[in-house]
């Protein structure tokens, strides 16, 4: 009998339908950095002035980059009172620290407002919160402050992610998906908030690749709400998440690397970083796609991590995809950079859009399958297979 009773319970506790995303909110700082004037104004903020060779390498960096505009909290004003933060290699870790853990919570607020908006119900049945950040660590973290800004129940249950990088934002999805599917009535509100205040140093000529992250980076914050089944009369579906899955690539240990430091977050490229994403890519779409008898990657909507212009082009090259694929990760790099985790959300947002302008279905591009990829340190490399639901 106590047998047959735990049965039942936890037969109770699971949700019967596929995780979904209701809704998503972003936001990022008001500050606008115009990305060809950006060399200027970085080498003359960090008093580097005179290092006329390495300028000319940074202004190719940002003209390849493919951005034209980025988002920062850190303005001229701010980085003028705080001078380490322009140096290379400068005790700063606690002015960063001050600044992100308000910033981060804050602007990711921003995000979930619009996200909780769309949604359309109260938040008050909001039953789970993953944030994430890879800007800053602090107790209680991010995610009790949020809570705490949006004013969330005491009970609502947390999860705080620290530290992951890139690939972040599919991982994100992956945990609300068991979170969705595992709990009946569950409507996880999923928070990525980024802030380059961590990462902003001044130039060296012995660590180019750092002069890459400060012609990357920008600032952001992405939201979204899942559930499992829809309330239909008061929800609207945009994907069903089918499956997810994390895997290391080979060969890839230390292609990327971050540090906390004293001098704020180090960043560093060590390998080949779009030659392995290309190379391993096939496999992962296979394994996530041969069980749906699909292998016509032209055929799905693409969602791709924009971790520069390098990795999108030799992607697309590998896998011969038409140039539209990647055409909604191609337009948040130009009008935001790299985001880090909130990247992906981000590109959800900016596809639904314009199919929805396009006379499209509403999501998916018109199409029903969708793929979306996250790359960051490991190289890890998360992968999730979508659908559309208003196909």
């Amino acid at each position: 009998m106590v047998g047959a009773s735990l049965e039942a319970i936890r037969k109770a506790q699971r949700a019967e339908g596929p995780a979904t995303i209701l809704a998503i909110g972003t936001a990022t700082p008001p500050n606008a950095v115009d990305q060809s004037t950006y060399p200027d104004y970085y080498f003359r903020i960090t008093n580097s002035e005179d290092k006329v060779e390495l300028k000319d390498k940074f202004k190719r960096m940002c003209e390849k980059s493919m951005i034209k505009t980025r988002y920062m909290h850190l303005t001229e004003e701010i980085l003028k009172e705080n001078t380490n933060l322009c140096a290379y290699m400068a005790p700063s870790l606690d002015a960063r620290q001050d600044m992100v853990v308000v910033e981060v919570p804050k602007l990711g607020k921003e995000a979930a407002a619009r996200a909780i908006k769309e949604w359309g119900q109260p938040k008050s049945k909001v039953t789970h919160l993953v944030f994430c950040t890879t800007s800053g660590v602090d107790m209680p973290g991010a995610d009790y402050q949020l809570t705490k800004l949006l004013g969330l129940r005491p009970s609502v249950k947390r999860l705080m992610m620290y530290q992951q990088g890139c690939f972040a934002g599919g991982t994100v999805l992956r945990l609300a998906k068991d979170l969705a599917e595992n709990n009946r009535g569950a409507r996880v509100l999923v928070v990525c908030s980024e802030i380059t205040a961590v990462t902003f140093r001044g130039p060296s000529d012995a660590h180019l690749d750092s002069l890459v992250g400060q012609a990357l980076f920008g600032d952001g914050a992405a939201a979204s709400s899942w559930g499992p089944t829809p309330w239909r009369a008061v929800e609207r579906p945009l994907f069903q998440m089918v499956s997810a899955a994390q895997t290391i690539l080979p060969d890839s240990h230390g292609a990327i690397d971050g540090h906390l430091r004293e001098v704020g977050l180090t960043f560093h490229l060590l390998k080949d970083v779009p030659g392995l994403i290309s190379k391993n890519i096939g496999k992962s779409l296979v394994e996530a796609f041969e069980p749906l008898g699909i292998s016509d990657w032209n055929s799905l909507f693409w969602i791709a991590h924009p971790g520069g212009p390098a990795i999108l082009d030799q992607v697309e090259e590998k896998l011969s995809l038409k140039k539209e694929k990647l055409r909604a990760t191609r337009a948040v790099l130009r009008d935001y950079g790299n985001m880090s985790s909130a990247c992906v959300l981000f590109i959800l947002d900016e596809m639904r859009r314009a199919s929805a302008e396009e006379g499209k279905a509403t999501t998916g591009e018109g199409l029903d399958w969708g793929v979306l990829f996250g790359f960051g340190p490991g190289l890890t490399v998360e992968t999730v297979v979508l659908r559309s639901a208003a196909i």
